[in-house]
């Protein structure tokens, strides 16, 4: 069985049209919402020859933009390219060492991809499991700034983000995954997990109307 990370052929992100529909009704706003940018690293877009990476990545940009302008909190996972000993857990079971045996060759393997660098304000967690949840005061975060729904974009879209999108969930904060803002090992994966987040745990929508959402006015007193 291979630990590294599998070579990702090209594939189109699914379009509004093919987005699975959710059990709720749930509807994004700007005064409740954050962004989660999940694992956005030069390591973890090693794998992908091409497509969807560039497009993923410019719905990812162009949703932090709108909610920069918005005052919408901007979060950033990242995990350490070389973690104290025994912090990898059993993820060095199904994974082997990730980044720890890159780095020589590529002593920048854990930074954020140059098109999503966060900006002043953002915050960039510490990843330490999938879920981006765990081992950090991520929950802590999102109650003092007041906000109960995550928007989820990033990678690898059945492993990390599913996992953030049912923690958040389970916390009482309302996930809606962004179905072409998020990518994966191949479309059935991608399509895995979009089924999983619209049947189970959060709804599934796609960058415009995520950032259509952001600009739509306030109604007061909401919720």
């Amino acid at each position: 069985m291979s630990l590294s990370l599998p070579k990702i052929e090209p594939y189109a992100l699914p379009t509004a049209g093919e987005l699975p529909v959710s059990r709720v009704d749930w509807h994004i706003e700007a005064h409740r919402t954050a962004l989660l940018v999940h694992d956005m690293q030069r390591y973890f877009m090693r794998p992908f020859a091409g497509a969807p990476i560039p497009e993923m990545t410019g719905n990812i940009a162009a949703l932090a933009a709108a909610c920069r302008e918005r005052g919408v909190p901007v979060f950033y996972t990242a995990q350490p390219a070389t973690p104290p000993p025994g912090e990898r857990g059993l993820q060095t079971d199904f994974w082997g060492q990730g980044m720890r045996a890159h780095v020589d060759d590529d002593p920048h393997v854990a930074d954020i991809v140059d098109e999503l660098t966060p900006a002043a304000g953002d915050t960039v967690l510490t990843k330490w499991r999938y879920s981006a949840f765990q081992r950090s005061d991520f929950a802590e975060r999102l109650a003092d700034a007041g906000r109960d729904q995550l928007m989820i974009t990033g990678v690898y879209a059945h492993i990390g983000c599913q996992a953030t999108a049912q923690e958040a969930f389970m916390r009482d904060v309302r996930p809606f995954l962004v179905a072409d803002a998020v990518a994966d090992f191949a479309r059935d994966r991608h399509d895995q997990a979009c089924a999983y987040v619209a049947g189970c745990c959060g709804d599934v929508v796609d960058t415009d109307t995520a950032r259509g959402a952001l600009t739509a006015p306030v109604t007061a007193g909401a919720r």
